[in-house]
């Protein structure tokens, strides 16, 4: 057992439709402040990876943290504009931490 304060997270991949791109940005610009209101989620960050590929990694200390973050609101706005935003629907991966690193 580690001592790390996180274990467990999310790797989610998103594949805007064509002309969605700038909303779905949007959308996860948006999803901040809801991931900063979670006590569970020790850490979040959105990303672009090009044009149209976008992703969220989000870290918990445990699964049940992990669990209460993907019946939260931020799954929940995603996809209530999946159909809209999305070319196919997300990719959720969940990982395992095998080192951590953060700030302070």
């Amino acid at each position: 057992m580690s001592d790390d304060p996180i274990s467990v997270g999310l790797l989610v991949m998103l594949q805007a439709k064509p002309g969605q791109e700038r909303a779905l940005g949007e959308l996860l610009i948006a999803a901040l402040p809801m991931a900063q209101d979670e006590p569970d989620t020790v850490a979040w960050f959105a990303y672009q990876i090009d044009a149209s590929t976008y992703g969220v990694v989000d870290f918990f200390a445990d699964d049940s943290g992990r669990q209460a973050h993907l019946q939260g609101q931020i799954p929940a706005a995603l996809m209530a504009k999946a159909d809209e935003l999305l070319a196919s629907p997300p990719q959720i991966v969940p990982i395992d931490t095998l080192g951590v690193k953060l700030p302070g």
